[in-house]
């Protein structure tokens, strides 16, 4: 059985009803999925930072009947980073769907005002709960709703370019790993057989190389689980607990293969 053609040009318009906040919070892992979502026969009242305005504007395009938000609706907001206490973790960096967070590890880092589009997801991952989101500035300048829907408007606009750019290099980068992977096995099979020898010589201590990797691996795991059970963590106990096994598993082949590579020499 065949699958049906998508509906680029619905796709597309139901996209550019959306906020772009790509936020998440409709299910869909960014606006554009939640567009093809849509099409496919997802709900349309999914989208709080839409509001119960883009539901509407969506029930008219689609012909759907206009339900009301599943989740309240949210006004835009602007993530702000309280810089004194930012540890330099880069876990919002890397959360951030429109890359508008600016900073290096273990160094200070500072919000976009302008690209951030509220989406909250730079919330969670930080460590120190140095991050607070509050009205966008630029919403509560607006004095009209024709200033507000501009806004709006250059807030949809830059999410979208910003996310599709931040695919991009996210794509770009997992090929060059792919790539480098590749160059170094190629590296690894054209090295000279001569040197068999000396990789024989130094099989010991890449074995004790390989216990030491496993057992600070191991422990790792066990501080882990540790300071779950401390913090009354539920879900971060079972990760850890669901790693300990094939940690201990790791620890034990590496020592296994350290013996009979010294029983060799």
């Amino acid at each position: 059985m065949t699958q049906a053609p998508r509906d680029e040009a619905l796709i597309d318009a139901v996209d550019a009803l959306l906020p772009q906040t790509q936020c998440g919070k409709c299910g869909q892992p960014g606006c554009r999925p939640y567009a093809e979502a849509i099409v496919a026969g997802e709900a349309i009242n999914r989208c709080p930072p839409g509001g119960q305005r883009t539901v509407e504007r969506l029930a008219e395009l689609t012909g759907r009947p206009a339900l009301p938000l599943a989740e309240p609706a949210q006004e835009p907001l602007v993530a702000w980073i309280r810089e004194d206490e930012c540890i330099g973790c880069t876990k919002c960096i890397q959360a951030c769907p429109v890359d508008a967070i600016l900073g290096a590890a273990k160094r200070m880092h500072t919000v976009i005002a302008d690209e951030c589009t509220g989406c909250e997801l730079c919330v969670a991952p930080c460590p120190v709960d140095c991050i607070d989101l509050l009205p966008h500035p630029a919403w509560q300048a607006a004095r009209s709703d024709a200033e507000r829907d501009a806004y709006l408007a250059r807030r949809a606009e830059k999410g979208r370019q910003r996310f599709q750019a931040r695919q991009r290099r996210l794509e770009r980068e997992a090929r060059e790993k792919r790539l480098e992977r590749q160059r170094r096995l190629m590296r690894q099979r054209q090295r000279p057989s001569a040197a068999g020898s000396s990789r024989g010589a130094a099989q010991p201590r890449q074995r004790q190389m390989a216990v030491k990797a496993a057992e600070q691996a191991l422990k790792r795991v066990r501080q882990q689980l540790e300071s779950a059970r401390r913090r009354g963590d539920s879900e971060a106990e079972a990760t850890a607990l669901g790693q300990l096994p094939e940690a201990e598993r790791l620890l034990a082949e590496a020592r296994k293969a350290l013996e009979e590579a010294q029983k060799k020499d």
